[in-house]
């Protein structure tokens, strides 16, 4: 079996398209159909269904993508590696990221990398936790900044950068704006604005109701933080977010109250870092890491910058610790 038949069928199975895949490959559709058709033949089953609209997976095609992607990401590790041992670090490093992460300054990161680093070409997806997770446990991406409710998919471990509380998030002239805390029977009966539920913080705020034995009803889902906001400020729902999302400055004329601990204590939303077993983890994802392998800014200096930090560190401390001392913990400092 070729490695250049496994890139193909990959391709075409991200790209759901055969011509769209030969032209990101650059090369030509008849000699790409061609390797399909031959790892097809070399493995005796139709790995997709064609039509004259669109490519979809058939079910042994579904299993080989997750198994070709791996093998694809060891074999780039492995470069990677000998290049490391010579001293050179390039190749490709692919990061992904939900929105609004915290801990961790993930522009800042990526541009100090870059310029330490420039023969390595740095890619950056934005997504939900749940996709991005399972992004890593097939081996399209090197790691992910995330905040997953509930366990990680296998082979992904979860490297804890901050952990923060969850507050609600209302209008000005909400009942409930202004106080001191909020208990959870006060919550009943309210409309809320909320994430799709593959967000982590969804999931969390989900079996915190669940928990907490009342009923919620969310009328408004939307799949941005600045959407959430607008429509809060908007008098539309109030809305059960992360704390760092209720001190963004565009949140700024909004009210955020915290939650009464009680029977059910109030939920935390803790940031991760994603990665693959410590053998699939490359020599770029690993130098990546240890820039977060230092000590943290102090809580003042934090907040004082925002969302995170200064370049490369996290901007707030983990359960337990600093951000460094999870990763070192799990084996992959220096």
């Amino acid at each position: 079996m070729e490695l250049r038949h496994l890139e193909y069928f990959v391709a075409v199975a991200q790209d759901r398209h055969f011509t769209r895949a030969a032209q990101r490959l650059m090369v030509s559709q008849s000699g790409l159909s061609a390797s399909v058709r031959a790892l097809e033949r070399e493995l005796g089953a139709q790995l997709f269904v064609r039509s004259t609209r669109s490519v979809e997976l058939t079910a042994p095609g579904r299993a080989l993508l997750v198994e070709a992607a791996r093998t694809l990401a060891s074999v780039r590790a492995a470069k990677e590696a000998v290049a490391a041992v010579q001293g050179l670090l390039r190749g490709t490093l692919s990061i992904g990221t939900e929105q609004c992460v915290t801990g961790v300054n993930v522009a800042a990161l990526l541009a100090r990398f870059r310029v330490e680093h420039p023969q390595v070409q740095v890619r950056l997806r934005q997504a939900n936790s749940t996709a991005l997770a399972d992004e890593v446990a097939a081996g399209r991406l090197d790691l992910a900044f995330v905040a997953l409710h509930g366990r990680p998919p296998e082979g992904v471990r979860l490297l804890p950068l901050t952990r923060e509380p969850m507050v609600v998030l209302c209008h000005p002239g909400h009942r409930l704006a202004g106080a001191e805390r909020v208990r959870w029977p006060e919550l009943a009966g309210e409309t809320f604005v909320d994430f799709h539920p593959d967000w982590g913080s969804r999931g969390l705020t989900d079996t915190a109701f669940a928990a907490a034995g009342i009923e919620r009803q969310v009328a408004l889902e939307v799949n941005d933080v600045h959407s959430l906001i607008d429509l809060v400020g908007h008098g539309l729902g109030i809305a059960m977010v992360p704390r760092p999302i209720a001190r963004k400055e565009h949140a700024a004329a909004l009210s955020a109250v915290p939650l009464a601990d009680g029977a059910t204590p109030a939920p935390h939303w803790t940031v991760a870092v994603a990665v693959p077993d410590s053998d699939r983890l490359g020599p770029a994802a690993r130098e990546l890491l240890s820039y977060l392998d230092e000590p943290a800014a102090p809580d003042g200096e934090a907040e004082a910058a925002g969302e995170a930090g200064p370049a490369g560190k996290a901007g707030a401390s983990p359960p337990d610790g600093a951000a460094g001392t999870a990763l070192a913990g799990a084996g992959l400092s220096g």
